[in-house]
């Protein structure tokens, strides 16, 4: 369980670190297909997580 909390914290991390530093997203002030492709990644993670704390009941 802990190695899902933790692919979940990462693709967080990675997500907050590339909006931080992308100059696309800064400069169009919308997402890069990079942002959108991390975010997705995210999402994923955290749906997946919610689908294992159901199973684990």
């Amino acid at each position: 369980m802990s190695s899902q909390g933790d692919a979940l914290q990462q693709a967080h991390t990675d997500y907050e670190q590339h909006m931080r530093t992308c100059r696309q997203c800064h400069a169009d002030n919308a997402h890069c297909p990079v942002a959108k492709h991390l975010l997705r990644l995210y999402n994923n993670a955290r749906r997946s997580g919610a689908r294992q704390g159901v199973r684990d009941r």
